[in-house]
């Protein structure tokens, strides 16, 4: 396959968990990879390993804290892989463990800015982009289960997973004469650096587990096989869905 007909996919966060995963899935799957995290220099491994493969990796910074540097995050990515198609919004904050009447302002912005802000105007400025090419494109946003159903003590961030949930939606549809589908995948728990802290209880590790009807957890292969088929033209005619992998947590 030539470069110029290679698919190549923006993929946020994908340092380590479940955004490495999808990066190294989609190289896997022959596409070439813009990386980006908040410390450029910790996607090197993960950069040596896509070029294993035989594919394109290019690691850029990026912080979604700062919307007004969006936009040129965008287009240093298309100017160094000008055939990019999709963008992958894995990048975020985990959870805030705090109850909701003693919530501050500042944990408030810590989270919101960050999984919801910053994530939508980085999907502006890639649809602004995408449609000024004329180019049909896909974009794919982690959510979460908690954007969907109800937790105690995680008021912000299902908030803000619940935004993101409805930002598919909407834009799903504004998007959709342009050729752009937005879908997101709502993983449940999967045991990431970021998750592991909570999952060392061993109460509040089998608490998790009777929710879950499969009794267990995800893995960051699983959500990443999800990402994969989204990005794919077997989910052309996928649009504004948000899919569960949740062992079936959200079936009751």
């Amino acid at each position: 396959m030539s470069h110029e007909f290679t698919p190549a996919a923006l993929v946020t966060g994908a340092s380590y968990g479940i955004g490495r995963e999808i990066a190294v899935g989609l190289a896997q799957d022959g596409w070439d990879v813009v990386l980006t995290d908040l410390n450029p220099g910790d996607l090197a491994p993960v950069v040596t390993h896509i070029q294993g493969l035989g594919r394109q990796a290019i690691a850029l910074a990026l912080d979604l804290r700062q919307p007004t540097t969006l936009a040129d995050v965008v287009a240093s990515a298309v100017a160094r892989c000008p055939q990019l198609s999709v963008l992958v919004n894995n990048a975020g904050v985990p959870s805030l463990s705090q109850p909701a009447v003693a919530t501050s302002v500042q944990q408030w912005e810590a989270v919101v800015d960050t999984n919801l802000k910053g994530t939508y105007f980085l999907t502006q400025a890639f649809g602004q982009w995408l449609i000024s090419q004329a180019r049909p494109g896909a974009i794919i946003s982690l959510s979460s289960t908690h954007g969907s159903v109800g937790f105690a003590g995680a008021s912000v961030y299902g908030i803000a997973k619940a935004g993101i949930n409805q930002m598919t939606r909407m834009l799903a549809i504004e998007w959709a004469p342009h050729g752009i589908r937005l879908n997101a995948v709502a993983p449940g728990t999967t045991p990431t650096p970021t998750r592991q802290a909570s999952l060392q209880n061993p109460e509040r590790r089998e608490a998790m587990l009777a929710r879950i009807p499969l009794q267990r957890f995800g893995t960051a292969q699983e959500m990443a096989a999800a990402v994969r088929y989204l990005a794919s033209p077997q989910a052309s005619y996928m649009t504004g869905q948000i899919l569960h992998l949740d062992g079936g947590l959200t079936a009751y």
